[in-house]
């Protein structure tokens, strides 16, 4: 593969991550209000330690995935963190929560396809995609 499609891949992917962590570092309540609004059952400490833990993955995995500097191991957080959020979003969808993903803010996603767990969950797939591509690439070039 191209050398400046992968730097635009990682580009796209970490600015996703490092956009997506921001945004919930500055709402951690919207980010709570989403996660409930899953209706998972979960106790509340754990979700109320995801909202402060998950925005921080979600940026330095993303800066990671950016510079380059410890890129296996952003690029294995994001795989691990876009399979919960796959997990999250397809059950959601399967059982037709209508809802607002929580992925980036209540701005971009109020009243808007792109906030509903169906487009998430899509996304989900396409950012596992380039995820599990430059992590295999990354292998073959050791």
């Amino acid at each position: 593969m191209n050398c400046k499609v992968v730097f635009l891949l990682r580009c796209l992917l970490g600015g996703i991550f490092i956009w997506a962590g921001l945004v919930k570092v500055g709402g951690p309540m919207d980010f709570l209000v989403s996660i409930y609004g899953y209706d998972l059952g979960l106790p509340e400490t754990p979700v109320r330690i995801t909202v402060v833990v998950l925005p921080w993955i979600e940026i330095l995995s993303g800066i990671a995935i950016v510079t380059g500097i410890w890129q296996q191991a952003g690029l294995i957080l994001s795989a691990l963190m876009l399979a919960a959020f796959l997990a999250f979003t397809g059950q959601a969808w399967l059982r037709g929560l209508d809802i607002s993903c929580g992925c980036f803010g209540s701005l971009l996603e109020e009243e808007s396809i792109l906030g509903s767990v169906q487009f998430a969950f899509l996304r989900n797939l396409v950012l596992m995609a380039i995820t599990v591509t430059l992590l295999v690439r990354g292998r073959g070039q050791r």
